[in-house]
């Protein structure tokens, strides 16, 4: 009995080893995981004359028979590993070390050779050594009744863990090499778009104000999914059916056919708290949404659009909102590069003049319009607004909240948005003074944020600034505050700083 005990104890470890070090290299999102490079090294120092005859038996499986005959040795030499564990320790030990010097050069003689490879096999014979510890050692001054009760109880923890790590690290590698297969596919892309700069006069190149081009790479992301969904273009459709004359259902290849439009458009989150930067501006290419709706022909008393994301994701936008003439896209671009996997990839709405939680769908693949009263939306189901059009809102920058300033001239600076209305003017005020306007600097469209700056002159002591914009249609933003529920926040964003 106990020999069967050591042998299972060293084939469980060997498990949780592989286990350990699969996770560590989908985690560390290796090229290839310490079985994988042991594997490839056997298959590789396999003598020609014998790989012929393997392959001239058992074909293009060649390659799996390779990593099975890995597997199979690990776990041998494991429950070797087992069986001298409690009688020869430091022989269980040395085989163990072995065993993960073998998979380290394996690893090193790799064209991805690494230090996490190397790492993860460290990790793997760690694994091995306390997986035994824990099933064989504690167990060695109890009764024989008392310590297989215990062997068995912990042998069953054990291997619970072991299958949840491996399944859960073969899920995880799964999705990297997918996410790895789509970037390849989006980086082939060849479309009718490019890098641009920001317009003239649009950026005041004040230090520490918040670029008026919003980079990919900065651009905020709020959704509600754990991981992107991965979707290759030639795969994406986008069903259009509900309160329409005719159903249709459009190919990524429909929406080449059709010619990309660019335009500049700022998006926020409702989310985005007084001050806050859950905010971003750029250039986005796609196809106009108004098109698509008169093509498929709205129905007498439909009032709104429900899209909903690849990952199941519903959103409820205003048809006024996409039939009116203003830029709403069916976006396939960002930046003048195609939109990146965390932004939407392949295709994603962009609509000026509201919030994203009622406009910006993100890998959308079903359109269904309908009327508001027929339905409620993620969000919506969540006490938020049914509509949620923009606010006007406005944000220092430049300086920021508790800095220390010289007494003397100081640029004040930031920005200020109030999407598809535009701004007409920002005001500053200091230790609520009096307010005085600020310089605002050029937009391409009403459907941008503006970036503005005031030149104040700081004397010695502490100071609150507070700042306020004024839209096209006269309407100032109210002093109010009111949190982000139901549907946007309110009020002047303050700092404080000091001088001196």
């Amino acid at each position: 009995m106990r020999s069967r005990m050591t042998t299972a104890a060293g084939v469980l470890a060997a498990l949780a080893g592989i286990a350990a070090s699969e996770a560590l290299a989908a985690v560390l999102d290796l090229r290839e995981s310490p079985v994988l490079s042991v594997g490839q090294s056997v298959i590789e120092l396999t003598p020609g004359p014998i790989a012929e005859a393997i392959i001239g038996v058992v074909g293009t499986a060649d390659k799996p028979l390779a990593i099975a005959s890995v597997i199979v040795a690990i776990l041998l030499l494991g429950a070797l590993a087992g069986r001298w564990w409690v009688a020869r320790r430091v022989a269980a030990c040395a085989l163990v070390g072995v065993l993960v010097v073998l998979a380290a050069a394996s690893i090193l003689s790799r064209p991805y050779a690494s230090a996490p490879g190397v790492f993860a096999c460290v990790a793997a014979g760690v694994v091995v050594m306390g997986v035994l510890e824990l099933l064989l050692s504690a167990g060695e001054r109890k009764p024989a009744d008392l310590a297989r009760r215990g062997f068995l109880r912990t042998f069953g923890i054990i291997a619970v863990a072991t299958a949840v790590v491996g399944v859960g690290s073969q899920a995880l590698a799964t999705r990297r090499r997918r996410r790895q297969e789509i970037e390849d596919v989006r980086a082939s892309l060849t479309l009718p778009s490019r890098r641009v700069s920001a317009p003239a006069g649009t950026d005041l190149q004040v230090a520490g104000q918040e670029p008026w081009l919003t980079s990919n790479r900065d651009f905020y992301r709020i959704d509600t999914t754990l991981s992107p969904p991965l979707i290759d273009p030639a795969d994406w459709t986008l069903r259009i059916h509900g309160m329409v004359d005719r159903e249709i259902t459009l190919t990524y290849q429909d929406l080449l056919d059709r010619g990309l439009t660019d335009a500049w458009i700022t998006i926020c989150c409702v989310s985005n708290t007084v001050g806050g930067d859950l905010i971003g501006n750029t250039v986005w290419g796609g196809v106009p949404i108004k098109g698509i709706l008169e093509e498929v022909g709205i129905q007498s008393g439909a009032d709104a659009l429900l899209s909903t994301s690849e990952d199941g994701w519903t959103c409820g936008t205003p048809l006024a909102a996409l039939t009116d003439g203003r830029d709403a896209l069916l976006a396939l671009t960002m930046n003048g590069e195609p939109l990146p996997v965390p932004h939407g990839f392949p295709v994603r709405q962009v609509v000026p003049g509201l919030y994203g939680y009622v406009s910006a769908t993100k890998w959308v693949t079903d359109w269904e319009v309908t009327r508001f009263a027929d339905f409620q939306a993620y969000w919506t189901q969540r006490g938020w607004g049914e509509r949620g059009p923009i606010k006007t809102q406005s944000r220092i920058d430049v300086p920021r909240n508790s800095d220390s300033v010289d007494v003397g001239d100081v640029t004040i600076a930031g920005v200020a948005w109030a999407q598809h209305t535009g701004i007409e003017k920002v005001e500053v005020r200091v230790d609520e003074g009096e307010w005085r306007e600020a310089t605002i600097a050029e937009s391409p469209s009403v459907d941008t944020w503006v970036q503005w700056k005031i030149d104040w002159s700081a004397q010695k002591g502490d100071h609150v600034i507070q700042v306020r914009a004024t839209d096209r249609t006269g309407e100032t933003q109210t002093a109010e505050r009111a949190d982000v529920l139901p549907d946007g926040a309110t009020g002047y964003h303050g700092i404080q700083v000091s001088a001196g």
